[in-house]
């Protein structure tokens, strides 16, 4: 299936229209320059593809015309709240989606929710997104609406990967920086160290570091002082690739590494030595394949067709947000669908929190929890192996809770 791929803010219909008074507005606040630029693709890559197919909503006897507006967030924070108030304020947004950026994905939903516009976003821890941006239990926000899985699932599947390595009762070094991946991560009560430790494996947690790290020696020496073989993290790409080099040099290289955030991403997608990438053997976790067995909503696209749609109008390597991204919009589609009155920004909310749907991204359930305002998608454990069709190909190794998808591959060492 051959797109015509346009990037958000490119002239046209996604970017300029009618008046909106007439129109349902549908934004998105994606990364299209900056630092994040390349993990705006998958977001922005959906709106090439959904726009010819989003054109209309019927809701109850009455057709609204739809229209995709994108503004770039230009990978920071300000960016991501000037994006959100021009989708507001210019073109009346009904309803914003968003995905990716530690710093960017927050501050738009904060604008959203202090515009008083709903906002659905993904792919970012969903206790990060919700008790770090100040909801509790009691007081959950209003307008803004998540989809993710959790610390605690990250946590519990990279266990998964290190019992396959090496048994129960690990000694893990724990490679965390000083920013929020890293304070999440090491919450006892709703991170990802109270649930490793749960599970029986023991933290070695060296001094945090600043990205972009300089010098990752004391943590090289930390973890051999430990005695650990098994070393996890939520780099980026490129502090990975040093903390790798180092380890290297010192000879002292673990038998296996977990890393998420940037590392779910195929190596071509981040930052690292070509010849040897980051990402080459490490373990990391799966929310969303071609071979996820799941279908949209909107037009019944599989995973795998999406996956395809994605590399023959790149000319790239799949990536595993282009599931949360397509997903995004039948989220919004069905909202608008099914809100009491889609011109209203309460109502369209509302009928959000209300929303369980199947989608290309799975089944996306806001009445189930765990807290208000988000639906959890499940992870399985993988790994970048070399591949047959890209140098390196994301295996599925752990499958224990997503029915339908397969674990094809056995681990392979870090050396």
């Amino acid at each position: 299936m051959r797109v015509r791929r346009r990037a958000c803010g490119e002239e046209g219909r996604a970017e300029h229209g009618t008046a909106h008074g007439a129109d349902l507005v549908v934004g998105v606040v994606a990364a299209r320059t900056g630092r994040l630029a390349s993990l705006g693709d998958p977001l922005a890559f959906a709106v090439s593809l959904v726009e010819p197919r989003l054109t209309r909503i019927t809701n109850g006897h009455r057709t609204h015309a739809v229209r995709l507006v994108c503004r770039d967030s230009r990978s920071t924070a300000e960016g991501a709240r000037r994006a959100v108030r021009e989708l507001v304020a210019d073109e009346g947004a009904r309803i914003v989606l968003t995905l990716a950026g530690t710093q960017v994905l927050p501050a738009a939903a904060d604008a959203c929710e202090e515009a008083g516009v709903p906002c659905v976003s993904s792919t970012f821890p969903w206790q990060v997104y919700y008790y770090g941006r100040g909801a509790s239990d009691v007081a959950p926000f209003r307008w803004t609406y998540h989809f993710c899985w959790g610390l605690d699932a990250i946590a519990a599947t990279f266990a998964d990967l290190w019992e396959l390595a090496g048994g129960p009762g690990r000694t893990v070094g724990c490679l965390w920086n000083d920013g929020p991946q890293g304070g999440w991560s090491r919450d006892t009560e709703r991170g990802f160290a109270g649930t490793a430790r749960a599970r029986g494996h023991h933290l070695v947690d060296p001094a945090a570091y600043s990205e972009p790290a300089a010098d990752l020696s004391g943590h090289v020496a930390a973890f051999e002082a430990a005695g650990t073989d098994i070393v996890t993290s939520a780099a980026t790409g490129r502090d990975l690739a040093l903390f790798r080099a180092t380890a290297v040099e010192r000879g002292s290289t673990p038998r296996l590494i977990t890393c998420s955030r940037w590392l779910a991403y195929p190596p071509s997608a981040t930052s690292g030595d070509r010849q040897r990438p980051a990402q080459a053997n490490v373990a990391t976790l799966v929310y969303w394949t071609p071979s996820h067995p799941y279908r949209s909503s909107l037009d019944g696209m599989t995973a795998a067709q999406l996956a395809e749609a994605y590399e023959q109008a790149t000319g790239r390597q799949w990536l595993q947000p282009l599931g949360p991204a397509y997903a995004l919009f039948e989220v919004a589609a069905y909202a608008l669908r099914t809100a009491e009155d889609p011109t209203d920004p309460a109502a369209v909310a509302a009928a959000v929190g209300r929303t369980r749907l199947e989608t290309v991204a799975g089944t996306l359930d806001w009445t189930a929890g765990p807290v208000p305002n988000v639906a959890t998608v499940p992870l399985a454990g993988g790994q970048w192996q070399p591949g047959r069709r890209h140098d390196y190909e994301l295996a599925v190794l752990t499958n224990p809770h997503v029915d339908g998808l397969v674990a094809d591959a056995d681990l392979m060492p870090l050396r």
